[in-house]
């Protein structure tokens, strides 16, 4: 589950520096077609010189021309869009830690419904007492933090804007399970998260597309390059997240990389905060919960066998 962590960690990452983008932007749209459009150029770059990763394309194009892959199942970056826009949108205004609590909120309660359904390539993960135990103590821990910002004289009208990390979070256990296919049956995780952004940066351009008509381009760009490193980091975690899936299942991928979110998010809010946001002692806490709650779930969990792989990819 390191890796899973490892994951979380570059999410919280990614979320400061898209925040940052669309806030000096002004424009949260194309800020994250920027970041989404950006690891898609990168991934393209690098088709064009990888033997391995073009014969993963093709294997994930035979295998929906046979039936083995349904077509939804390239459509995970859509969620994955989402994510960023809601990054872009939201983490200026809450802050990292914040946005993580929405994100906690809607991935936790995704991921168990996901893995009871069977939807990963891990096949269906056992609705055990220590999974449920565990996703229910995570959820505790973000009612924490949100009672946390109310108690710190915060402007209640803020946590409206949770709403967006929520779905974006419930979006993600999806995109997880789909990718997770995909990179199951090319045999390649660049090949999957080259398919995850080729979805996300679609969705995103129509987006900006509609934006653009009512609003207007940006009225300047920014000069520190950092801010444009968005959709590298997204690579990272997408890639990565398209492997561990497989090794175990969607809820324990989402607790983990929950566990690097939150840690992430408080270290990024502790000394680069955005915007005029303050780290509460309830988010801290509510972080030493949610690791408390992936050891819980951890002991719930089962790594899949081959022929669970096998099935889960008919």
């Amino acid at each position: 589950m390191s890796l899973a962590l490892v994951t979380g960690l570059a999410m919280a990452v990614q979320s400061r520096v898209n925040g940052q983008l669309g806030t000096e932007l002004d424009d949260s749209a194309l800020a994250a077609v920027l970041s989404f459009g950006g690891g898609l150029l990168l991934l393209l770059l690098w088709l064009a010189v990888s033997r391995s990763m073009r014969a993963g394309v093709g294997r994930a194009v035979t295998a929906v021309r046979t039936g083995v892959l349904r077509p939804w199942h390239l459509l995970g970056g859509i969620a994955g869009g989402t994510y960023v826009l809601a990054q872009s949108v939201t983490v200026a205004v809450i802050g990292v830690a914040m946005f993580t609590v929405g994100v906690v909120a809607g991935q936790t309660v995704s991921g168990l419904l996901v893995d009871r359904a069977g939807l990963g390539p891990a096949g269906r993960q056992p609705t055990s007492w220590p999974r449920v135990a565990g996703a229910l103590l995570t959820v505790l821990a973000v009612g924490g933090s949100l009672v946390g910002e109310f108690g710190a004289g915060s402007d209640p009208s803020r946590l409206w804007l949770l709403v967006l990390p929520c779905a974006a979070g419930a979006g993600m256990a999806v995109q997880q399970a789909f990718n997770g296919h995909v990179g199951a049956v090319s045999g390649s995780a660049l090949a999957a998260t080259l398919i995850n952004f080729t979805a996300g940066t679609v969705m995103l351009v129509l987006a900006w597309i509609v934006s653009l008509l009512s609003r207007g381009g940006p009225q300047g760009w920014p000069t520190n390059p950092v801010l444009y490193l968005g959709g590298l980091v997204g690579i990272v975690f997408i890639a990565t997240a398209s492997v561990v899936v497989t090794w175990i299942g969607v809820l324990l991928l989402g607790l983990s990389s929950v566990a690097g979110q939150l840690i992430g998010s408080v270290v990024l809010d502790t000394f680069l905060p955005a915007g005029a946001t303050q780290l509460t002692a309830a988010t801290v806490i509510g972080c030493a919960v949610a690791l408390v709650a992936i050891v819980i779930a951890g002991m719930g969990g089962r790594r899949p066998t081959g022929a669970a792989l096998k099935q889960s990819g008919s």
